[in-house]
């Protein structure tokens, strides 16, 4: 498995230019072709009715609104979002007619351009400030979730459309990447650890899927895989080229490569994106290894991996994956630094995907050695947390109401000195006492994911407009 800590995946947006016959059609036009001139100068492919198939290539009739919808429909498994621009007042029923029609099942967003107050004539005026307002207006009537530029109006080429645009990809991708998706647990949760408990049943309702194996099935492949498989010899000179191996017994990184083997083996069978790992004491009592060294290079290639068997921690990961294109890490809200009450110390055990490190190295896992053996516990990625603009984010499935649950925020890592063990870093968050006692209050899990970008804002918008999630938004 390759390690590749920044990715994201060319995008396609639909693009609908609104129009209305009695206001200047000629903005339709320069709309249309400013609007699709800054997609593409942002890398994205446009899927858009032509001049030949609608005047100016927007949508004004039900006819054409039919027939953006057929186009949308005929690129209908590429196409990742919608942009709804407005140059003019706009035709808002036949804007949602097209979504209607098209049922992509997308993100909207809603663009309108702003007037100029020296063209403001019966030739030039846009009224798109009052036209956005009906396009959303009959949006919610038919039932279409839609998301904002952050100005009301805005213009296209402008830095705060970039960055609303920016933003709008994010969720795009959040969205996309949690239809459908398989998340693999392996093996049970730790008997000790309650708080990791979830709701399969709530996360299907959510169209997130939960394929499980058992640990015994895992050995039982690992016992009857050769020490020269093919595969077994990929993964160890794979590890050994992600992590520095001095010191660790060639004995303990062959059986961690064959446990690699054996996941990437199962993943690919079960269609399975990202896990969740029963990572003590099993694995340590039975094969004599911690899988966090296989669990960082999964999470270091966007496949994320959460230890403890944390299905939903795990969903926080790939979320913030998704939203940055870069890896994510799960750590424990651990310990209060000093006296401020705005930092803290996250930290895991660890196996942390080396995108988080200043540097690193395997080591063996200082908390379980002294229960099942040093021996037993080689593989863990240790080292100090880079320091960096930081997001996180927690799901949780919530029985008693059925539902899915979380909050998100934003924050950094720091540099302030830090003498310990394992992965770890420590982090500055505004207001962070009110967040430990919403946490606290709402009884949320002492794991939380976190990710080196700026990306809470995209998690919130995608949780909450396009899933319905219940959210929290720190420091919103």
């Amino acid at each position: 498995m390759s390690t590749s800590s920044t990715t994201t995946s060319k995008m396609t947006m639909g693009l609908i230019v609104g129009n209305r016959g009695f206001f200047p059609d000629h903005l339709a036009k320069t709309g249309r072709e400013e609007m699709m001139r800054v997609l593409q100068d942002a890398g994205i492919d446009v899927v858009v009715l032509g001049p030949e198939q609608s005047k100016h290539g927007a949508v004004e009739t039900h006819e054409e609104a039919k027939r953006c919808a057929e186009l949308f429909k005929s690129q209908g498994g590429k196409i990742d979002g919608v942009v709804v621009t407005l140059p003019n007042f706009g035709d808002e029923r036949a804007i949602a007619d097209t979504l209607r029609l098209a049922r992509l099942d997308v993100p909207v967003l809603i663009q309108a351009t702003p007037d100029a107050p020296s063209h403001m004539t019966i030739a030039h005026r846009r009224d798109s400030f009052c036209g956005k307002m009906s396009a959303c207006n009959n949006l919610k009537q038919y039932g279409i979730p839609y998301s904002l530029t952050k100005l009301h109006t805005v213009a296209p080429s402008s830095a705060e459309f970039k960055a609303d645009l920016e933003w709008f990809a994010g969720v795009c991708r959040v969205v996309k990447g949690l239809r459908n998706l398989r998340i693999g647990a392996i093996g049970a949760r730790p008997a000790a650890f309650n708080t990791v408990r979830y709701s399969e049943k709530i996360l299907e309702h959510n169209g997130i899927s939960v394929e499980t194996l058992d640990l015994s099935e895992v050995m039982g492949r690992i016992s009857r895989m050769k020490d020269d498989d093919p595969a077994a010899v990929g993964k160890l000179n794979a590890i050994q080229k992600y992590v520095s191996t001095s010191g660790i017994p060639q004995q303990a990184l062959l059986k961690m490569a064959k446990l690699g083997a054996v996941v990437d083996d199962w993943m690919r069978a079960a269609d399975v994106k990202i896990s969740a790992v029963q990572c003590w004491t099993s694995l340590e009592e039975n094969l004599g290894v911690v899988p966090c060294t296989i669990m960082s290079m999964m999470s270091d290639s966007l496949l994320s991996s959460a230890c403890e068997v944390d299905v939903c921690g795990v969903l926080g990961m790939h979320v913030l994956a998704l939203a940055s294109g870069t890896p994510s890490a799960l750590l424990d809200w651990n310990n209060n630094y000093g006296t401020d009450p705005n930092k803290a110390v996250c930290f895991h055990c660890s196996n942390l995907p080396k995108h988080f490190f200043r540097d690193v190295t395997m080591d063996f896992q200082a908390i379980i050695a002294g229960t099942v053996g040093k021996d037993n516990t080689f593989g863990t990625c240790v080292g100090r947390v880079k320091s960096g603009p930081m997001s996180f984010a927690r799901f949780s499935t919530d029985d008693l109401t059925g539902k899915i649950r979380g909050y998100s925020g934003g924050g950094k890592f720091t540099d302030d000195p830090l003498e310990t063990f394992g992965g770890a870093g420590v982090v500055e968050i505004p207001e962070m006492q009110k967040l430990l006692r919403y946490i606290c209050e709402n009884g949320f899990e002492h794991h939380v994911a976190a990710n080196f970008s700026t990306v809470a804002p995209v998690v919130h918008e995608a949780a909450t407009n396009y899933f319905g999630w219940e959210m929290y938004a720190h420091g919103a």
